[in-house]
C-alpha cells in the first residue's frame, strides 16, 4: 500500500468538500480566499515556528513513511499545509453557521468559558513545567482567552467555541489518523516525557487544546482582515 500518500490525502480530504461548496451562491465563501489566506498565514507563521521548535526538541517527531519525502525546516510539506487546510476548513464552516444560524445566545457564555479555560489550563497543565508540550499548550491557551475576552473584547468566544465542539466531529478521524488510528504506526510520534500522556483514543489531550486556540486566533484574524479588506 502506498502509505507516502497518507498526509497529502488527509489533507486533501479536509479540504475538497469545503474548497467546492465554497463556490455554492448561497454561500460564496470564495470571495474570501485572500482574505482567509492572508488571516490564515497570520497565524500559521506562529504555530510552524512552534512546530519547528519542537521537532527541533524531539517534542514530537514525523514519520515520513507516510509522507512525500518533502522536508521544509525540518517539518514535512504536508505539516506545513496542515496549517492551511485544517483552518480551511474550520473557519469555512464556522463561516456557514455563523451565516445560516443565529449563534447570538451563545455569546452569554462568554464569561464562563473564558473563565474555565484560563483556570482549567492553569490548574492541570502549567503545573507541568518540566512538560513542553502542557505547559506551551496551556500557557498560548490562557493568552489568548485573555486578549480576546479582555483586550479584542470580542463577543464571539461562546459562539466560536460551540463550533469548535461541533468540529470535534472531524477532529477525532483526521487526528485519530495522524496518531494512528487504523495506521500500522503514527504519522506523528510523541515523547512520552514530553506531555500529559493522556489520550483520547489515540490523540493526546493538548492537540484538542492548541487546536481551539489555533481555530480561535484564525477566526480573530478572519474577522479582522475581512473588516478591513472586505
Amino acid at each position: 500500500m502506498p502509505y507516502q500518500y497518507t498526509y497529502i490525502l488527509i489533507n486533501f480530504f479536509t479540504i475538497i468538500i469545503c474548497f467546492i461548496a465554497s463556490f455554492d451562491k448561497r454561500i460564496q465563501f470564495h470571495k474570501h480566499f485572500l482574505i482567509f489566506l492572508l488571516s490564515s498565514t497570520t497565524v500559521a507563521l506562529f504555530f510552524i515556528a512552534w512546530d519547528i521548535w519542537f521537532t527541533a526538541k524531539g517534542v514530537w517527531w514525523f514519520n515520513m513513511d507516510y509522507t512525500l519525502g518533502i522536508k521544509l525546516a525540518g517539518l514535512p510539506l504536508e505539516e506545513m499545509l496542515f496549517f492551511y487546510c485544517i483552518p480551511f476548513a474550520c473557519v469555512f464552516t464556522y463561516y456557514c453557521i455563523e451565516k445560516f444560524f443565529s449563534l447570538a445566545w451563545a455569546s452569554a457564555f462568554n464569561n464562563i468559558i473564558v473563565f474555565l479555560g484560563v483556570i482549567c489550563c492553569a490548574v492541570i497543565a502549567l503545573p507541568h513545567h518540566d512538560k513542553l508540550y502542557p505547559f506551551v499548550t496551556a500557557l498560548i491557551t490562557i493568552i489568548t482567552l485573555i486578549f480576546l475576552h479582555f483586550v479584542a473584547r470580542k463577543e464571539w468566544i461562546g459562539q466560536a467555541t460551540l463550533v469548535y465542539l461541533i468540529l470535534m466531529l472531524g477532529f477525532f478521524p483526521v487526528n485519530g489518523i495522524l496518531t494512528g488510528t487504523g495506521l500500522p504506526s503514527p504519522v506523528v510520534n510523541y515523547n512520552p516525557d514530553e506531555f500529559l500522556g493522556i489520550r483520547m483514543l489515540t490523540i493526546p489531550l493538548e492537540d484538542a487544546v492548541y487546536g481551539y486556540s489555533m481555530f480561535l486566533l484564525n477566526v480573530y484574524f478572519f474577522k479582522l482582515y475581512r473588516g478591513v479588506v472586505g
